[in-house]
């Protein structure tokens, strides 16, 4: 099941929504203030190399709360497609 991360245009909320199948065609409306002004936001790997407890050199997290609480964005150092 796929998470996918929006931003409302209205009010700057990030929020998510779990897709939960190929026809999953409900409407989808910013929790916060109800717009269905928003765009789709490309998600960053969710996950930190390193030992365990210590965020490798070089990854940088972004923390901000969302709809399903607080959410964190690992930002990992490494080539990219």
């Amino acid at each position: 099941m796929p998470i996918y991360e929006f931003k409302c245009n209205k009010c700057e909320e990030f929020f998510e929504v779990i897709v939960m199948g190929a026809q999953d065609d409900r409407e989808v409306a910013c929790p916060k203030c109800s717009s269905k002004e928003f765009q789709r936001v490309v998600s960053t790997t969710n996950y930190a190399m390193g030992s365990p407890g210590h965020a490798a050199q070089g990854v940088h997290t972004q923390e901000r709360t969302c709809s399903s609480g607080t959410c964190k964005t690992y930002t990992v150092p490494g080539a990219t497609r």
